[in-house]
């Protein structure tokens, strides 16, 4: 179940960010990332074992490339090859999506926009400025949520609700059932309110010899 939610993640963050399809490992996955000085790669691994990761991690030779897998960075630390460095952990979750018909605060507006396979929802305050934000990936049946982010000074309004219940009907409306992310400590939070429900940490590392 876990790795399988990986492989989602892991796909749809690759069509949302535009970048080139995940490559099979024999460990995982890996997924190119052009133009981005602070990741030019990352390998994600639907299972943390200890050989998987032990290759996976002996594969790397090019600083600020990424590793993402389901556990705790305390249990597999000893199976990293040198020049590996803990990052801020995430947090993998998934929800049965369901309709909601969310409805903006006052003063603001929700716009949605559609680019192939990525939907757009956009918030703006009465003046047209974009104050909150977040984008899905459509996969089929499932739907891969990302880069949901409300500016400071528009926060605790429940913008963030509006653009995850704003998607969230768009992807049903595609016909997906459901919804997969990676999220922050921050964003756990949100999430969890909506329904959503997480089902591994996902640990980040990234070498840095």
């Amino acid at each position: 179940m876990v790795a399988d939610i990986v492989r989602t993640w892991a796909a749809g963050w690759a069509v949302s960010r535009r970048t080139r399809p995940p490559v099979e490992k024999p460990w995982g996955l890996y997924i190119e990332v052009a133009g981005n000085l602070d990741e030019v790669g990352r390998h994600v691994l639907p299972e943390a074992k200890e050989l998987l990761v032990h290759r996976a991690s002996a594969s790397v030779s090019v600083p600020q490339t990424w590793m993402k897998m389901p556990a705790e960075p305390e249990e597999i630390d000893s199976w990293l090859s040198p020049g590996w460095v803990w990052e801020e952990n995430g947090h993998l979750m998934a929800v049965d999506l369901m309709a909601t018909d969310p409805v903006a605060p006052e003063g603001y507006i929700v716009t949605v926009e559609a680019v192939g396979a990525v939907t757009y929802a956009r918030v703006l305050d009465a003046a047209g400025e974009q104050v909150a934000q977040g984008q899905m990936a459509s996969l089929g049946e499932a739907v891969v949520v990302d880069r949901v982010m409300t500016e400071e000074a528009h926060r605790r309004r429940g913008l963030g609700n509006l653009v995850m219940r704003t998607l969230a009907d768009r992807a049903l409306e595609t016909g997906a059932v459901l919804g997969v992310l990676g999220a922050t400590d921050a964003g756990r939070a949100l999430y969890e309110t909506l329904g959503w429900k997480k089902h591994t940490t996902l640990a980040e590392c990234v070498y840095r010899p």
